[in-house]
């Protein structure tokens, strides 16, 4: 599984979709002509307005990035003034290029709304009365559910997250719009599971009065991520969406062209430069192994030295698997280090991954960096297992005895988690 951050705009309106709510907005790119806008979009004269970047950070309001009821003249200046404007936040410094335009809401309440799937067994969903601007303060007030991957979402967990505080139990809300806040809870999970988000959080999201007793959701903020590895099952719901580099982060070519590989693959091909004179360099089938194994070299206390972040999965061909490994091992060979380097080749026991046919993409990568792996005194530890993994833990080992390079095999007997102190040894020594 890989969580990828996706603007608010594409969010939106996959959750909008969904549940069969109105929502207008526009995406402002580096390519949108500001002043035929309001010809395409009447509604920009007709209704106050709301801007702020859209480019996967928070704290917006925070760092006066959100214009609040405007009219569209002073919502354009506004775009004119910040357009290509570069800005820190915390650490990531970056330019603005892309914002988001919605009709302003005019609201009292908000509340918040988050699912998540850091636990593998269960699902959190969080909700609170006292949603938006700095949530975090007001914790306190917020109710955590964690409901099983295999339930389904129940009345029961509906009345625990509705419950009241005790802080709050004064906060006046009609039997109403708690039932509608239960049934919005309930479908945004579902629509959560079917669409494939890995982590989802609405903070505000408001009623609006329709008519009396007449109430509709609507969405103020969001931020979502998706697992991008089920793009194939969503081609038509997800065929507009894009997922940005997260703000401040430079993509480096190789990063570039491993993610163009990706979407061309059936598989699934990632890669993030962590360090790029970082002594450990990792190889990972699947973001389960990939995760093991991090976890493992920062236990470890080697965080400085991992270099990069990916994994390589889904069955890929032998000529996606060597493009994969050569763009790594040019990577890993640009910054000699006189200490040496370590290779890591790693996955979880595949199902379905064919691994000699991967294992013959990296032995090729392998042969052909054969020179600056022996001159930069480079050793690789090898933990492999799924169909045909015999041979080709036996042909990697082969070959690597053949070209002179320092190589430890392992199969599934052994963990994984038992591999990663004989590389810190090794880097330590």
């Amino acid at each position: 599984m890989a969580h990828r951050k996706i603007r608010e705009f594409d969010g939106k309106h996959l959750l909008a979709k969904a549940l069969n709510l109105d929502y207008k907005a526009i995406l402002i790119t580096p390519l949108t002509n500001l002043a035929t806008l309001p010809q395409q979009h009447p509604w920009l004269l007709q209704k106050p307005l709301v801007a702020k970047p859209d480019q996967l950070f928070g704290k917006r309001k925070q760092y006066n990035l959100v214009l609040v009821n405007t009219n569209w003249d002073q919502t354009k200046q506004w775009l004119i003034e910040h357009q290509n404007k570069q800005i820190t936040i915390g650490n990531a410094t970056d330019t603005l290029t892309h914002f988001l335009i919605e009709p302003y809401i005019p609201h009292t309440e908000e509340y918040y709304l988050s699912i998540d799937t850091s636990n593998r067994e269960f699902d959190n969903i969080s909700f609170s009365y006292k949603g938006g601007f700095n949530i975090e303060e007001r914790w306190e007030f917020v109710t955590t559910r964690a409901i099983n991957i295999m339930d389904k979402f129940k009345k029961e967990d509906a009345d625990y997250l509705l419950q009241f505080r005790e802080k709050i139990s004064t906060q006046q809300i009609s039997n109403e719009k708690k039932e509608l806040i239960a049934q919005f809870i309930e479908r945004v999970y579902t629509i959560f599971i079917e669409m494939n988000f890995t982590n989802l959080e609405i903070n505000p999201f408001t009623i609006i009065t329709l008519s009396t007793n007449q109430y509709a959701i609507h969405l103020l903020d969001l931020v979502a991520q998706l697992d991008d590895c089920a793009k194939f099952k969503h081609q038509n719901d997800w065929q507009q969406i894009e997922f940005p580099t997260p703000f401040g982060q430079r993509i480096s070519p190789e990063e570039q062209y491993i993610k163009q590989l990706d979407e061309n693959s059936g598989a699934s091909l990632k890669l993030t430069i962590l360090n790029p004179t970082g002594r450990i360099w990792n190889i990972l089938s699947g973001g389960g192994a990939s995760v093991i194994c991090l976890d493992s070299l920062v236990s470890l206390n080697l965080e400085k030295e991992i270099a990069n972040y990916g994994e390589y999965s889904g069955n890929p061909t032998t000529q996606e698997t060597y493009e994969y490994t050569k763009t790594i091992l040019k990577l890993m060979t640009t910054h000699p280090n006189p200490k040496g380097k370590i290779l890591i080749i790693a996955g979880a026991i595949a199902n379905f991954t064919d691994i000699e046919k991967t294992f013959k993409g990296i032995i090729q990568a392998l042969t052909e960096f054969q020179i600056p792996l022996r001159e930069q005194h480079i050793s690789i530890f090898v933990r492999r297992g799924g169909p045909n993994d015999q041979s080709a833990l036996k042909l990697i080992k082969n070959t690597c005895e053949k070209i002179q390079i320092p190589i430890q095999v392992f199969g599934p007997e052994t963990n994984m988690t038992h591999i990663m102190p004989l590389v810190a040894q090794k880097i330590k020594s």
